[in-house]
């Protein structure tokens, strides 16, 4: 399937497989955890895809500001109360926003099926949009080795 195809496809139903409140769930943890050092949130993987089983976790990418640093304990402190959406557990990525041109391999895929809950700035969809231009002119691109999936830039 081509990335034309795909989005198109993604846009014609973007909010049919949301969860009723789980992502409003999802938004008010962060901020109550991060406040204004919340720079967004997106979820991606196997639920924006449509393709959860039993017993796969909700993905969700969030995004603070680089004056927060990247421990364990954020994954702790989330972990006291843990969100869910239905029978699935929120799992979170903490990242800080790129600084440069680079792109790492979860942001890619954030890029590819991600769907934005909570963009303090519009900062995060415009870098979602240029690291997916990017991944179609050909800069960017998906490979996969003993069924995982990498980034190059080309």
């Amino acid at each position: 399937m081509s990335l034309n195809d795909y989005c198109a496809r993604k846009l014609a139903t973007p909010a049919a497989h949301l969860a009723a409140g789980a992502p409003d769930d999802a938004v008010r943890r962060a901020a109550m955890l991060f406040g204004g050092s919340l720079v967004g949130i997106v979820a991606y993987g196997s639920w924006t895809r449509q393709d959860l089983s039993d017993t796969s976790d909700v993905d969700v990418l969030v995004i603070l500001e680089a004056a927060i640093g990247l421990t364990r304990d954020l994954y702790r402190e989330w972990d006291e109360e843990p969100v869910r959406w239905g029978r699935h557990v929120v799992e979170p990525h903490f990242v800080h926003f790129p600084a440069d041109d680079h792109v790492s391999g979860l942001w890619a895929e954030a890029a590819i099926d991600g769907v934005v809950l909570f963009d303090r700035d519009l900062i995060v969809a415009r870098k979602l949009v240029g690291i997916r231009r990017r991944i179609m002119i050909g800069e960017l691109e998906r490979r996969t080795i003993h069924g995982q999936p990498y980034w190059v830039e080309s």
